[in-house]
């Protein structure tokens, strides 16, 4: 065929029907308050949900799409796979189309087991193991040598084997090398207990000498005492024999039978050391803590040094380190100790690892250690570290969904972790993100503004497109966009001084510091730089000092900001004494719970391997009470109807006339003053977001009392119109005669305080440092750390 006759056939394919499936298409998700909206999210690019904190966008992305994709995922596997794996509910949508595999990275803080650390956790300690116990001199066996996890056991008997249809009895031995301490159980810590915190050894066990929270001679726990016949519960502690006393201090589990049943008395100390001590301190419940911290010293394991390890596990030693030294080291020397390995045997492993130690240092996480625990990382710590192992996946047109990445980021850092969402994307991966901050909004392909307020006033798309067309919409979140808070004209003059000296918690190098009191000072830094080491570390919380963490509140479905808060109290005394009957009647979780749902207000049907049925109790209608609690009225209102006000209502309410009950007014009005005016008073807690939960908690930790209250990042999961309000929460502290610290990374917060103290200049041993303290407008004038950079930017100076 001649050139001038050939058919053209360079026109582009039509395009494939398997490459039209670009969009996850959301039809009527009714999740939490989500109110019936439909939503296209595009693929393989980075969507940025915002809105005020308590709008929606967790439901939207956590609550909806991303739990649809893990429980089809489940359901793939077979029924019996099925049955070990969280069972999931469908969402409350109509249409989920285009998902694809989501990989969720949270904010939920690490599991607080003192068992874990930043090396069990990330799977570095695992390969950690292998290399030891390959090249290790001298030799010891298998990676259960080096883990702190495993007891070294070792013993033999008689086992009877079938055969040829006739019993044999062997004889077998078996030994276990592991590597825990024997003395900490490879805890790494010891506890010494204060006997005269657990009784007053004046009263009898009758006359309640008992001073341990929990521990009453009421119910069960009385009944095993008094009917344990090991010492009369009716003489004073002082007057027991030694036998005595030792049984009620140290006995150990031994079976008794009171009132025909069998029951297991143990002495105080053992039952101690496990419903309390196996705990990390962290999890505890506050009471709980303080009874711990008054009652429990922590000291390191002298036999292992705090290691966790045994005497062999730390004899074995590569190139004069062992296991131990090589957890202890920061990451980021431990990486450069391991590029020094070169051995073709392990070689594979040693790349795995190396990669591992490697991502630690991109994703900013150098300063740590592997023997780091697991409990004492912040929020943003934790959602770093739990990222770790998709940097360097191979994985593509996987759908990463991340709740505020940015938390605990020095603005220096939040370039990075954009670096990071970026590359993921680049990948070919769906990266959806929750975020807040300006900088992080700013390289979102689309934007999904949910709102336009909080609770039932949210749930709404707003806004959905470009981040410049968020700039134009008028939305609260497009307004507040490019909001910068401007430097102070005057601030305020200390009335005295906390002095700090020879701080050297942590990575903090002998520190000396004097923090201004009676006005807001704001510690800051890069992550790791020390801030945490200090502000906690050398102010003790206790006398005057009212401390408020980064911990997440935790709260089963029986719990709601009434519960949480202590407001229901006050609330049942005012029906019991307007109505002549117990306040106990008043409480969904006592007597006056709806019998047939035992004050659940549902009722759930477990189906095995399918997601459980929840449906509303027909008895009580989901109100969680008896009927003849719901015919008591405290101002024309029920028990029911009161827990289904509102914060703002509930505060007009209590405020007067026959309901007034001053006790209830002011813990509503601490809460609507941290801006939580919409929230219902029963609504449940797990149902609450990442940044209601946290001002939920500055709220009841306002009523404390002190002179100088201490805030961890108070403004994690706030929105930028929300940061305005605790800005002016914590202007009324000051006004009041508080000192206000805060450990920030927020620089509105920054701008707006009267003291800032920087430390650093960089992260773990390389920070340590106080490189700046003075006012934020001689740091921005100054320029010297990083802070002063970003800050000098952010306010257009």
């Amino acid at each position: 065929m001649s050139m001038d006759t050939r058919t053209d056939n360079t026109k582009s394919p039509a395009p494939h029907i398997a490459d039209s499936h670009d969009l996850i298409r959301v039809q009527g998700a009714r999740v939490n308050n989500l109110k019936d909206i439909s939503i296209d999210i595009p693929k393989r690019r980075l969507t940025v949900f915002t809105g005020v904190s308590g709008s929606g966008k967790s439901s939207l992305v956590f609550g909806t799409i991303a739990a649809e994709s893990q429980r089809m995922i489940n359901e793939t596997y077979s029924a019996f796979v099925q049955g070990f794996m969280p069972t999931l509910a469908r969402p409350d949508v109509d249409v989920l189309d285009g998902l694809t595999t989501a990989i969720i990275v949270d904010q939920e803080r690490m599991g607080a087991n003192p068992r874990s650390t930043v090396g069990t956790v990330t799977d570095a300690n695992a390969m950690l193991r292998i290399v030891f116990s390959r090249l290790g001199q001298p030799h010891l066996g298998s990676p259960q040598a080096f883990s702190f996890n495993v007891a070294s056991a070792h013993g033999a008997g008689a086992v009877t084997l079938e055969r040829g249809g006739q019993p044999v009895k062997e004889r077998r031995s078996f030994s276990i090398t592991g590597g825990m301490c024997p003395r900490c159980e490879g805890m790494g810590s010891v506890t010494d207990i204060d006997l005269g915190a657990l009784y007053d050894d004046s009263k009898s066990l009758n006359q309640g000498a008992l001073t341990i929270p929990g521990y009453s001679m009421d119910g069960w726990f009385g009944r095993i005492f008094t009917g344990s016949g090991f010492f009369d519960p009716d003489k004073p502690i002082r007057e027991f024999t030694r036998t005595e006393l030792h049984d009620l201090v140290y006995k150990e589990p031994t079976k008794i039978k009171v009132d025909g049943i069998n029951l297991t008395y143990e002495g105080l100390v053992p039952k101690i050391q496990k419903s309390m001590l196996s705990k990390d301190k962290e999890a505890m419940q506050p009471h709980i803590r303080a009874f711990v911290d008054r009652a429990v010293t922590f000291t390191s394991c002298p036999e292992c040094g705090g290691t966790r390890l045994n005497e062999g596990a730390r004899s074995s030693k590569i190139r004069g380190l062992s296991i131990a030294d090589a957890c202890a080291m920061q990451i980021s020397d431990l990486a450069a100790w391991v590029r020094g390995l070169d051995e073709p045997s392990v070689a594979p492993l040693l790349g795995a690892l190396r990669r591992t130690l490697d991502s630690f240092a991109e994703i900013g996480l150098g300063y740590l250690s592997l023997d780091r625990s697991s409990g004492t990382l912040s929020g943003g710590e934790s959602q770093r570290v739990k990222m770790i192992r998709h940097l360097g996946s191979s994985l593509t047109d996987v759908t990463y969904v991340f709740d505020e990445p940015t938390i605990g980021l020095h603005p220096h850092d939040i370039q990075r972790m954009n670096e990071l969402l970026l590359q993921l994307r680049d990948k070919g991966n769906t990266v959806l993100v929750v975020e807040h901050k300006p900088e992080a909004i700013a390289i979102a392909d689309h934007v999904v503004d949910l709102g336009p307020g909080a609770g039932t006033a949210g749930g709404t798309v707003c806004f959905e497109g470009t981040v410049e067309g968020l700039r134009a919409s008028g939305t609260l979140t497009g307004r507040h966009l490019e909001d910068r808070a401007a430097l102070k004209d005057t601030v305020r003059t200390p009335t005295g001084t906390l002095e700090i000296r020879g701080a050297t918690a942590h990575n903090l190098k002998d520190v000396d510091v004097d923090i201004p009191l009676g006005v807001l000072v704001v510690v800051t830094g890069v992550a790791g730089s020390g801030k945490s080491s200090l502000v906690h570390g050398s102010i003790p919380a206790g006398a005057g000092v009212v401390s408020i963490d980064q911990g997440a509140i935790r709260g089963s479905r029986r719990s709601n900001p009434a519960t949480y808060t202590g407001l229901l109290d006050p609330i049942r005394k005012a029906f019991g004494t307007a109505n002549g009957v117990k306040p106990a009647l008043f409480s969904s979780n006592s007597e006056g719970a709806c019998p047939t749902c035992n004050g659940a207000g549902v009722i759930y049907t477990d189906l095995g391997m399918m997601a459980g049925v929840a449906t509303t109790c027909e008895e009580c209608e989901g109100k969680r009470f008896q009927a003849a609690v719901l015919d008591y009225h405290l101002g024309g209102r029920d028990i029911s109807e009161v827990l289904a006000m509102s914060v703002t209502e509930a505060e007009q309410f209590f405020g007067a006339g026959e309901a007034r009950t001053p006790a209830a007014h002011a813990i509503l009005g601490r809460l609507a003053d941290v801006g939580l005016g919409y929230l219902s008073l029963g609504q449940p807690l797990p149902t609450l977001s990442g940044g209601e939960r946290q001002r939920l908690k500055l709220a009841t930790h306002l009523a404390e009392k002190g002179g100088t209250y201490v805030l961890d990042e108070p403004t994690t999961g706030l929105h930028l119109a929300d940061v305005e309000l605790l800005l002016g929460l914590l202007d009324r502290l000051v006004d009041s005669g508080k000192s206000v610290i805060v450990i920030a990374h927020h620089q509105a917060v920054m701008a707006h305080a009267d003291w800032i103290i920087d430390l650093g200049p960089g992260a773990g041993h390389d920070g340590g440092l106080i490189v700046f303290q003075g006012t934020p407008g001689d740091l921005v004038a100054d320029r010297s750390t990083l802070t002063g950079v970003h800050l000098a930017a952010y306010v257009g100076s």
